[in-house]
């Protein structure tokens, strides 16, 4: 198992290098305009906290795979090398109806909703996925064991799967010939990620095409994408971004007025809700923007933070099968609060500083937890505390963050 949490976790780095190459090759090709800070901030902290997560969702699921082939397989299907090519076939077609189904029903579209977010196309698109659609997904993937399909094989085909469709977020690969033809291209999933008129629901296959030929969801690329939803989100805050569908689904059903309707609401169609609702939750619920110069040192400072909550998942991976319950409740908060924080730092919140006094709390914790020290503990609550209440200390994080007086 150790072995198994390190291959997964030397999978961080291997993103990032391939994240880099990609914003270097865009630049040599005068492409730098694919990329953008603000939206790379948000797309990479929420593919941290998906990686983050899933972890504590992950063993389960693979248990549940061992459960259901030795208590309910239908079948004992052998390892022989057609199984493999049997065992992609299924997956990507299971794939095909989860994908099509989480763009077709409101309560799965919640899930997925924040993958199309990004009014870019990159590589760090490819990181938008929620804990909630993890779960949504491993959760077909049972079907496979069902079948008999065995879970080691199951597991090692996912890794594969996974990995391809990383490498069709991409706008610098441009059309493929006679591979358009069978697999997923760059070019088909860029026009999934459109929110041009004639390129809604299209290609939801993840690595063959075919799928989406044969049950009449193909398009190829022909007008530039434009990307991102048809009504925008108007907030890379990472706790609005996560939720703001479930909040326009709850208030759909509160104005229906009737038990029917709203689950009428909830598994209807994305497309006939009522899309006034999501500006009258912004105006109400987001807190209004204040101007600021985004200084060198802001970016300094976001970007300290964004990397420590990299080195924080690829440590927390690599080790995880080492910690206790304890040390991974310390860990998972301390860099869900930075995560958090980085979010609000892009809409210019002033609640970061209670966020701010948040985190050095848990971090106390967790060192006079290390430390074995109740003393330490209660010393470092103190300090805080002071800091928390004296104005002095939050006009000057002000000033040192936002660069206002």
């Amino acid at each position: 198992m150790d072995s198994k949490v390190n291959f997964v976790a030397f999978i961080i780095p291997a993103f990032f290098l391939f994240l880099v190459l990609e914003y270097f090759l865009a630049r040599k090709q005068g492409k730098g305009n694919l990329f953008t800070y603000k939206n790379s901030v948000a797309n990479i902290s929420i593919g941290i906290a998906e990686r983050l997560l899933n972890l504590l969702i992950t063993g389960s699921f693979y248990s549940l795979y061992y459960y259901i082939y030795e208590h309910f397989a239908m079948f004992k299907i052998s390892n022989a090398w057609p199984t493999w090519i049997l065992l992609l076939l299924a997956t990507d077609l299971i794939w095909y109806w989860y994908h099509r189904l989480g763009h077709e029903i409101n309560v799965m579209w919640g899930a997925h909703i924040v993958h199309h977010h990004s009014e870019e196309f990159n590589y760090t698109v490819s990181a938008r996925i929620t804990t909630l659609q993890a779960v949504i997904r491993n959760s077909f993937w049972c079907i496979l064991p069902f079948i008999g399909f065995h879970p080691a094989m199951v597991i090692a085909i996912l890794v594969v799967h996974g990995t391809y469709s990383f490498f069709t977020h991409t706008q610098l690969i441009l059309k493929l010939g006679w591979i358009e033809n069978i697999l997923v291209t760059p070019s088909h999933h860029r026009v999934h990620h459109a929110s041009n008129e004639k390129y809604l629901n299209k290609n939801y296959g993840d690595i063959f095409i075919f799928w989406d030929k044969l049950f009449g969801t193909f398009q190829k690329e022909e007008e530039e994408p434009a990307y991102g939803l048809t009504h925008p989100l108007k907030s890379r805050s990472f706790l609005w971004q996560h939720f703001h569908y479930y909040f326009e689904l709850a208030e759909a059903c509160r104005r229906s007025g009737s038990i029917l309707k709203s689950l009428q609401i909830i598994f209807g169609r994305p497309e006939d809700l009522d899309q006034s609702i999501r500006h009258d939750l912004e105006v109400t619920l987001l807190p209004e923007k204040k101007s600021f110069r985004s200084t060198l040192r802001f970016k300094v400072y976001l970007n300290t933070q964004l990397l420590a909550a990299i080195l924080g998942l690829f440590f927390f991976t690599l080790y995880y099968f080492q910690l206790n319950n304890i040390e991974i409740a310390f860990v998972v908060t301390l860099i869900l609060i930075t995560l958090i924080n980085c979010g609000a730092l892009l809409e210019q919140q002033e609640w970061i500083y209670f966020l701010e006094i948040a985190r050095l709390f848990v971090a106390c914790a967790y060192i006079s937890y290390m430390a074995e020290s109740f003393g330490l503990f209660g010393i470092s609550i103190i300090a805080v505390l002071i800091i928390a209440t004296m104005t002095s200390f939050e006009r000057m994080y002000f000033r040192f963050v936002y660069d206002s007086q």
